[in-house]
């Protein structure tokens, strides 16, 4: 796809001139998608299991309609994610993961649990970190 002017990537716009964006680094934009705020939070919650557009807005929280609508098209566009949509009155749509979501589910809940994991010595490394630019600072 060319285009010039905003291009929206799952939560921002981007100004671009004239740019075949997907074509530019293809699976930058799918790394993006999948490690965006939104994108981790609905891999896995729908690693988990499908849930109904309401369950997954509760589940995730703090999530604005119109983010997770973008973010869940961001996602099954990629073949990540399966919309089921039920001919039934009210209407029903369940979202789930594809054997390709279920794929990179996987990969950021490893990352997920290391991070939990390994947070005491992030927190260590911030306040060592913070403890010497405060000490630069005074030296200045």
């Amino acid at each position: 796809m060319t285009v010039s002017g905003k291009v929206e990537v799952v939560g921002r716009s981007e100004t671009v001139d004239a740019v075949d964006v997907e074509g530019m680094c293809p699976y930058r934009l799918v790394l993006e998608h999948v490690t965006s705020r939104w994108g981790v939070l609905v891999l896995m919650e729908l690693l988990v299991r499908p849930y109904r557009f309401s369950e997954l807005r509760r589940a995730i929280g703090r999530v604005s309609e119109k983010m997770l609508t973008q973010t869940l098209q961001t996602l099954e566009r990629d073949g990540l994610v399966h919309r089921d949509a039920k001919p039934v009155i009210p209407p029903r749509v369940d979202y789930s993961l594809t054997d390709l979501g279920r794929e990179a589910a996987a990969q950021v809940k490893a990352l997920a649990d290391w991070t939990a994991e390994r947070m005491p010595d992030v927190d260590r490394a911030r306040r060592t970190y913070d403890k010497a630019r405060a000490e630069r600072t005074r030296a200045q």
